[in-house]
Parts: C-alpha cells; sequence; structure tokens
C-alpha cells in the first residue's frame, strides 16, 4: 500500500554518503535496512537536461514507537524532500 505525500522536507544524516537517520514529520527515523540508490531513467529525463545518475534513496525507517514505513527522498534545492512513503 502507498500513502503519496506532497514534497515534504527532511533532515537526513549520512555516513559514507549513505542514509542512516532522519528526521521527517517530527519523528526522528533510524534506517533499518540497506538503503537503495534511485536513479533518473533514460525515459523520464528531459532531452535537453543531462543524465545526473543519483536521483535520491528508498529506505525502510522506524520510529521510535516502532513503526516502519519506506521512504522516497531525493534532494533538492532546499536540501532533502521525502517524495512518497510506503506502509
Amino acid at each position: 500500500m502507498s500513502t503519496p505525500n506532497i514534497e515534504q522536507a527532511a533532515t537526513i544524516w549520512m555516513v559514507n554518503d549513505i542514509p542512516t537517520q532522519m528526521v521527517y514529520a517530527g519523528r526522528r527515523w533510524r534506517v533499518t535496512d540497506a538503503p537503495t540508490r534511485l536513479r533518473h531513467s533514460s525515459w523520464t529525463v528531459p532531452l535537453e537536461e543531462a543524465h545526473t545518475g543519483l536521483y535520491g534513496w528508498r529506505f525502510q525507517g522506524t520510529d521510535e514507537d516502532g513503526m516502519s514505513l519506506v521512504f522516497d527522498v531525493h534532494k533538492g534545492i532546499d536540501g532533502w524532500q521525502v517524495h512518497r512513503t510506503y506502509q
């Protein structure tokens, strides 16, 4: 089941350029799986734009109450954004 979100800001901590923790929606989420890099598909990048490679991350996060969600995040102009969550 997916729960689409309006893009919302997140603060992400990285270790060796891999997400380990995030603050989102007033909660601290600990990354509890192996994050997967999300990349642009050659079909989704407009012809006039250069292919930029790394698009974002998908990872499972677990909050202090034990609730787990899967997050798709990407880095925007103003920092990290949560694009979508999944239960």
